[in-house]
């Protein structure tokens, strides 16, 4: 009895290995023989559309279509690198959408499920693009451009983001505590499952004088990572080939 979290695996085309391993995790019987499989958002490293013809998201969605024809729930959190995906791929692809901010009860733990882009409100430039870009006019205009103009827009905010990334200073990157403080206390939750800084670790810290608990998960450039949950605990670990 198991629940699986993964985020940030950022699955492109110049990295085959890790979508290679991607589908031998999927395939595999940890993930089979879990009671739910969550993925926290930037599955891919950009999504134009849910009407992608490439062959990335037609890969990704017999993976991950096969989990959930096994009898094994599929939630999908978008993230910064995917909000475009929406209802159409999720059906075809057998995933169930999940919204950020999300409370999920695991195995009698109240636990707030986050993307975790929103947390890092030091990094203010992101944050403004943030709200631009998640904005429904936005995403309008966005989805009416012809698929290749959509690639092209995306290639060019993968350049910007990577030379923000390099300049910005790595403090403003990661979350703000009393962002967590403050998310952890309207959700009304002592436990939080996130990703998006890279930075995978298990943290406890003191929220209104009771013990917390928050879990970074980590990303699949140079390997993969996963959080198994269970009634005995929680154990985050790298997967290899």
């Amino acid at each position: 009895m198991s629940t699986l979290f993964i985020s940030d695996l950022h699955l492109d085309d110049s990295r085959p290995h890790i979508t290679s391993l991607f589908e031998h995790y999927l395939a595999g019987d940890e993930v089979r023989r879990a009671d739910a499989l969550y993925i926290l958002g930037d599955l891919v490293e950009a999504w134009v559309g849910d009407d992608d013809d490439a062959e990335l998201p037609q890969r990704i969605a017999r993976a991950t279509g096969a989990v959930r024809d096994a009898g094994v729930p599929v939630y999908f959190m978008v993230g910064n690198r995917d909000f475009l995906l929406g209802e159409t791929y999720a059906a075809r692809a057998g995933l169930t959408l999940v919204e950020d901010g999300a409370v999920h009860d695991l195995y009698g733990t109240p636990t707030l499920l986050m993307h975790g882009d929103v947390l890092c409100t030091d990094d203010v430039a992101y944050q403004q693009i943030r709200r631009q870009v998640r904005s429904p006019e936005w995403k309008q205009q966005v989805l009416s451009m012809p698929l290749e103009a959509r690639r092209a827009l995306a290639a060019k905010a993968r350049a910007e983001s990577r030379a923000h990334t390099s300049s910005a200073q790595e403090t403003i990157m990661d979350v703000n505590a009393d962002a967590v403080a403050q998310a952890m206390r309207n959700a009304g939750v002592k436990h939080l499952i996130h990703g998006h800084t890279h930075r995978p670790a298990v943290h406890h810290f003191e929220l209104d004088g009771q013990t917390a608990e928050r879990i970074v998960l980590g990303d699949w450039y140079e390997q993969g990572s996963v959080l198994r949950v269970s009634p005995e605990g929680r154990e985050l670990r790298a997967i290899r080939e």
